[in-house]
């Protein structure tokens, strides 16, 4: 009954959402693909956004993280409201940028407001790499997934392959119209199941209340409730919670496919009613949080000590067959939606901005035929990450917010500093990532600082040497303009 239903409610998804995109207007161009022919009304932009907020890093990653650590999990609270009122004042910048140049990508907006083509070049490929260690979360969690409905047998490695088929066949026949369907199917379902089980969690650990699971799970564990949680050595303190949500904050409009979904909008209205009420998403964390201080209170046990599998697990051992099959099937659909929205940003940024530089000759067919052949490379390489892997979701997606936060002073320049250049950007990236990968110079500020998110560090680095390599550039620029011929 678990694995029937759990598939039937991916699979009327996963129709239902190829039908609608196609009635729409069939994505016979890479605009009509990748941004939706710039037509997103307030309702589809909504469930587009929220889409990439609630995923399984949030339902399966959060719920586990309060499961091991306790109050870090906090942090899904504090970033989405911050991601959302920075949003309001950022995201209408990107959507006037986007309609006024034809953008369809991010790194065309680099390409084109530092008058640099080498830098869409750079650009696009640092964003692929960031996304491909976002796709490693969705393909992870889908991968948990197949194994928990189908038994053990499944090797992690058949489990991850299957994962990015499925993925791979949806955005493939698919788009963005097609998957704004699918996020909205997915959202209703995971929040009224999530509630659902939100209602029973009292009963199943013998508290009075929701409010009373919170009080029971202090008392069993002292200082769970506060920094830094249950695990002091993990060194998950107030610093480290505020520098993180930080971090994510600033690096959320940053990633390539939200700058695509900014495209996407109709108008700037659209993008403003969505930011105003887009932080109501992150009441939903409640839930979440508390489902995996359920779990703890339960003793769950997940497979291995999987930190990810623990709300799985726990509505595995406590729910009927039929509720474990739609908690199944909706979370599938929490990892296919972004999934699939990372892998055609990545396919539309390979195709437009590393290919099309090099073959000058390329249609919108030619065009299309490489986004989509690259997302096979894409999705290939988040399986290889993902075999072998322990890390949480959480700590995943803050590798990933610590990767493409190092594009982040290059957006923020670019609308708040007109002298900004491609030098300076550049400069900027090369210090950021250097911070970020060399263990030795990423020792050092961490010994400087202790307790800071590692990718604000590297992107508060980056920015200072941005903004001074772009005042020497400047400045020899006039001298050289004022010299006689």
């Amino acid at each position: 009954m678990t694995i029937g239903i759990a598939f039937a409610i991916v699979l009327c998804t996963v129709v239902g959402s190829i039908v609608y995109g196609r009635r729409m207007q069939r994505a016979r161009t890479v605009t009509e693909w990748a941004v939706g022919g710039r037509r997103f009304g307030t309702l589809i932009f909504w469930f587009l956004n929220a889409g990439e907020i609630y995923t399984t890093f949030a339902v399966l990653g959060i719920s586990g993280f309060a499961w091991a650590y306790g109050a870090p999990a906090y942090l899904a609270f504090t970033s989405v409201s911050l991601a959302a009122t920075l949003g309001y004042l950022l995201i209408p910048r990107i959507w006037n940028a986007g309609r006024s140049g034809g953008h369809i990508t991010q790194a065309d907006f680099f390409a084109a407001r530092y008058r640099a083509p080498w830098l869409g070049v750079l650009v696009g490929s640092a964003g692929i790499m960031a996304l491909v260690v976002y796709v490693q979360i969705q393909i992870t969690a889908l991968g948990l997934i197949v194994r928990m409905t189908f038994g053990a047998e499944i090797s992690i490695l058949q489990a991850a392959v299957i994962a990015a088929i499925v993925m791979l066949l949806f955005v493939y026949f698919a788009g963005l119209r097609s998957a704004a369907f699918a996020a909205g199917v997915k959202d209703v379902l995971m929040l009224v199941i999530v509630i659902a089980l939100s209602v029973t969690v009292a009963s199943e650990v013998g508290a009075t209340s929701m409010l009373d699971v919170y009080r029971k799970a202090q008392e069993a564990y002292p200082g769970i409730g506060s920094f830094p949680g249950l695990q002091p050595d993990a060194n998950l303190t107030t610093t480290w919670f505020v520098t993180s949500a930080l971090n994510v904050a600033l690096g959320t409009w940053v990633f390539p496919h939200m700058f695509q979904l900014c495209y996407a909008a109709a108008d700037t209205t659209t993008i403003r009613r969505n930011t105003i009420f887009q932080p109501l998403y992150s009441l939903s964390y409640f839930f979440i949080i508390l489902l995996g201080l359920g779990a703890l209170l339960a003793a769950t046990a997940p497979p291995n000590g999987d930190i990810n599998a623990v709300l799985l697990q726990f509505v595995s051992d406590r729910q009927p067959a039929w509720l474990v099959g739609v908690f199944a099937g909706t979370a599938c659909l929490l990892a296919l939606v972004p999934g699939s929205i990372l892998l055609l940003t990545a396919g539309s940024i390979f195709s437009r901005n590393v290919i099309a530089p090099i073959w000058s000759g390329m249609g919108e067919t030619s065009s299309l035929l490489v986004s989509r052949g690259s997302m096979i490379v894409f999705a290939a390489a988040a399986v290889w990450l993902t075999i072998g892997a322990s890390s949480s979701l959480v700590e995943i997606g803050l590798r990933a917010y610590a990767a493409i936060g190092m594009l982040a002073p290059g957006v923020y320049f670019a609308f708040l500093w007109p002298r900004a250049n491609a030098y300076g950007i550049l400069a900027g990236i090369v210090a950021g990532y250097i911070v970020l990968l060399q263990s030795e110079v990423g020792a050092m500020f961490t010994a400087l600082l202790p307790g800071f998110d590692k990718g604000l560090i590297a992107m508060a680095v980056n920015a200072i040497i941005a903004a001074v390599v772009v005042v020497l550039t400047t400045s020899r620029c006039r001298e050289r303009k004022q010299l006689p011929a």
